[in-house]
């Protein structure tokens, strides 16, 4: 189980910090049963996929820069 996955927000809404942990999760596979009900049952999908598209385009960021420092041209 994932560490931060018996965090609950006072409001009906996840925190920015919670949606950043399932989207983690889910991008690795490991996302918790009672997590992902809990992602939808939300009314919108827009912060999830904003999330989702922000750490993608970091994680291809660091890659390359990573394969670039490794090997030079």
């Amino acid at each position: 189980m994932f560490p931060f996955s018996a965090e609950k927000s006072d409001g009906g809404k996840p925190s920015l910090k919670q949606i950043i942990v399932s989207v983690i999760a889910s991008l690795f596979g490991v996302q918790s049963h009672a997590n992902y009900q809990r992602d939808f049952t939300q009314t919108s999908v827009a912060p999830f996929i904003i999330v989702g598209v922000v750490l993608v385009a970091v994680l291809v960021i660091t890659l390359a820069l990573l394969v670039s420092w490794l090997v030079p041209v």
